[in-house]
């Protein structure tokens, strides 16, 4: 088994990550939000297991494998709040929502 290039695989997980940032402070809407959200955890993720790989470890695998189960339950709770807030307001824009409060 041949190592990821450790500097190619934290390059390609920030690239990731800023991605992920990128969409979080652009969108507006609450899906892409946390799909953008949901970018980032993965390229933490990656950084994970370019890690591991490198020490040949599997630490690496194991805490991605704790990501995804995290990630698994932001999807279903995030899910959740977007039924709720679509429900309550009929809009999945986060400024309209927020000029609502009362």
């Amino acid at each position: 088994m041949t190592p990821i290039p450790m500097d190619q695989g934290l390059l390609l997980a920030a690239a990731l990550f800023f991605v992920g940032l990128a969409g979080v402070l652009a969108r507006r809407n609450v899906i892409f939000i946390l799909l953008s959200i949901e970018i980032m955890v993965n390229a933490a993720g990656l950084a994970f297991v370019v890690a591991g790989s490198r020490w040949q470890q599997p630490d690496g695998q194991l805490m991605f494998i704790f990501i995804l189960t995290m990630a698994a339950v932001e999807v279903s709770l995030g899910l959740a709040l977007v039924l709720r807030l679509y429900h309550n307001f009929r809009s999945l824009d986060v400024d309209r929502v927020s000029n609502l409060k009362g």
